[in-house]
């Protein structure tokens, strides 16, 4: 792969490291989305406060609370269900990576925060022509706590941002 090819993703990577350092806000309803889309891949990178999915912030204390953050963990999981490309593009779900410290997902050994937890995802998809996906689909707004959700697209030839608002589910990948 050429290195022109690597630097809208190598940006787009980088961004949620950069807000990181600067001590990003933590906004309840709000969600962050990346979608890098190069040849034959398509990588999605979702942070999220714990609270907008399971409805507490915080280590599940009782069974109702660790059924919904295992429900809210299996809906995530299921790639190829949250995130539904155009079908021209040929996508497969390849890898999913979630990583809360509040339900020990990921680095096994983190401590849970006190407070304010959140839950990253990372989702790579395989694709037969991935340039090809004119929008994709998808399904956060399932997880009712959750009302809007910003998005940065970084395409081969374009960088745009976008916002998903309740009730609409459609993130069109172009300009």
């Amino acid at each position: 792969m050429k290195l022109l090819n690597c630097l809208p993703l190598a940006l787009l990577l980088a961004a949620p490291l950069a807000a990181l350092a600067q001590g990003h806000a933590h906004v309840h309803g709000l969600a962050k989305l990346d979608i890098a889309i190069e040849a034959k891949k398509i990588t999605v990178s979702f942070e999220t406060p714990l609270d907008n999915l399971v409805g507490f912030e915080r280590a599940p204390r009782t069974d109702s609370e660790r059924k919904r953050a295992d429900e809210a963990v299996a809906r995530l999981r299921d790639g190829d269900a949250m995130f539904r490309f155009d079908p021209a593009a040929g996508c497969k779900l390849a890898r999913v990576e979630l990583t809360s410290a509040a339900l020990k997902l990921g680095q096994a050994d983190a401590t849970p925060q006190v407070g304010h937890a959140e839950l990253e995802g990372e989702w790579e998809f395989d694709c037969a022509d991935a340039t090809r996906a004119a929008h994709v689909e998808v399904g956060l707004f399932a997880f009712n706590q959750l009302k809007r959700v910003q998005v940065q697209l970084a395409l081969p030839k374009a960088q745009l941002k976008r916002e998903l608002k309740r009730p609409h589910t459609r993130i069109v990948l172009g300009p």
